[in-house]
């Protein structure tokens, strides 16, 4: 096969890569923040439960919760439960990992702004979530920017990881040119493609940490 064919079906396979990367952002960024508040509750069963779930998904492999997700279902309902897709099983994987560790980094972002600032609001009269959403909210997107710019570049390169469910995304079709045509030369290839995804938003996140960045003239 020549350069340009292989390119065509490497970027079939990435489209899959990137419907995972949208699919999972989109559902653990807003997950992930009810979790976080899950964590600081002061009513402790919740706060328990949600630190707990954290500390598991965090504490083992996303490639062994692919597994979990994609063969439990069906061997404890005895095949009557299974999805349909393999596509949906990794979804669901993947949104689960990142809405814990996702939670943790807003927790932090929360939990490092000065209690001083929530005393000053009750003082001006103003409710609790209106010192979270005036106040305190574009603060903690400041100090979260950072630490969120480097779970999602990881979200893009762990994308690949779905090809052990038999997800048809890009290096599953590189290792596919490998095994049926021989060739080596797709698998390394891949790189440029994540290599490429990962320097846009690179240049994202430094563009909304300069517009963020106040106090720096």
């Amino acid at each position: 096969m020549d350069f340009w064919s292989v390119t065509l079906q490497l970027l079939e396979g990435f489209k899959e890569n990137c419907i995972l990367f949208g699919a999972t952002l989109l559902a653990a960024l807003p997950l992930g923040l009810l979790l976080s508040f899950g964590s600081m509750s002061r009513f402790l069963p919740l706060k328990m439960l949600c630190r707990t779930f954290v500390w598991i998904i965090r504490g083992t492999p996303l490639m062994l919760q692919l597994f979990v997700v994609c063969y439990i279902p069906p061997l404890l309902t005895d095949g009557s439960f299974k999805f349909d897709e393999r596509m949906t099983a990794a979804i669901i994987a993947f949104i689960i990992n990142y809405s814990a560790y996702f939670s943790e980094i807003y927790r932090g972002g929360i939990e490092s702004i000065p209690k001083g600032q929530y005393e000053a609001g009750y003082v001006l009269g103003m409710k609790k979530n209106q010192i979270f959403f005036k106040v305190v909210l574009m603060q903690v997107v400041k100090r979260i920017v950072a630490p969120m710019s480097n779970e999602i570049i990881t979200l893009v390169k762990d994308t690949s990881l779905a090809r052990v469910i038999m997800v048809s995304e890009i290096l599953k079709y590189a290792e596919d040119f490998t095994r049926v045509r021989g060739l080596i030369w797709p698998i390394f290839y891949t790189g440029a493609f994540f290599l490429l995804f990962c320097g846009v938003l690179t240049l994202l996140f430094r563009f909304i940490e300069k517009k963020l960045d106040y106090y720096k003239g």
